[in-house]
């Protein structure tokens, strides 16, 4: 059995290599609105959106940015129709069964946050696989948040905080925001720097509520499945003109 080639993206010219973001995280919404245009299904459009999310995971890697993080599934997704939600998790199943191969050959590491343990038992032993088979790997962290939710995330934080503390282990006044951090989904990856939302929505929807709290914050009418190399192009461009100054004043 042949690998696929590795397709490679050049750096677009007017991009400055020292001024992207290290962490992108990305709200892939309107693939439902995508294929709904086009008189499809709506499974037709998440189907197209894998195939956009794999194209910005080769420029992510390609142009140096460190780490792409997804919203895959929130905990408030089960709510769709039960055929949508099965197709989803098959969907997943298969990806990363079809990709696992794909993602060693591109040097990509992959890790999931959420609560997994509420997934299908046989896409968590695909998970496990696929974590477990790219964490050496070294050319791009690769997030996918599935079954997250960030209310959900800060709730288990605290419980798991306050036990300490219950336990004698811990003082209130010994936790900070370094040790809250550490108590996360996310505790060994740095903070995203922007956060691309398609489709137009200017929410995030319970997506990484602590660890976008500095993140510039990029929102695009276009729908995921249409968000392509040249729309990322425009999103770091704008990035780029964006003066990130943490609540502090330039000297």
């Amino acid at each position: 059995m042949t690998t696929k080639p590795v397709v490679r993206y050049a750096l677009p010219a007017d991009l400055q290599p020292d001024r992207l973001p290290q962490h992108v995280a990305v709200i892939m919404d309107g693939n439902g609105r995508w294929a709904k245009r086009r008189g499809l299904p709506r499974i037709m459009g998440h189907r197209r959106g894998v195939d956009t999310l794999k194209t910005l995971l080769r420029c992510c890697r390609d142009w140096g940015i460190r780490a792409l993080t997804a919203y895959a599934f929130s905990t408030e997704n089960w709510g769709r129709p039960i055929e949508e939600v099965d197709f989803l998790m098959a969907l997943f199943e298969r990806v990363l069964r079809q990709e696992l191969m794909e993602m060693m050959a591109e040097d990509v590491r992959i890790r999931f946050v959420g609560n997994l343990a509420a997934l299908p038992l046989s896409l968590q032993e695909e998970i496990e696989l696929a974590v477990t088979e790219t964490k050496d790997n070294q050319g791009i962290n690769f997030t996918v948040a599935t079954n997250y939710g960030g209310r959900q995330e800060i709730v288990q934080a605290c419980r798991s905080l306050a036990t300490q503390v219950q336990r004698g282990e811990l003082k209130p006044e010994e936790i900070t925001e370094d040790l809250f951090s550490q108590h996360l989904y996310t505790a060994d990856s740095h903070d995203p720097d922007l956060l691309i939302r398609t489709s137009g929505e200017m929410r995030i929807s319970n997506f990484l509520l602590w660890q976008l709290a500095y993140a510039e914050i990029y929102v695009t009418d276009t729908l995921w499945p249409d968000f392509d190399t040249s729309e990322f192009h425009h999103a770091l461009l704008a990035y780029q003109q964006r003066d990130r100054r943490f609540g502090k004043l330039n000297s």
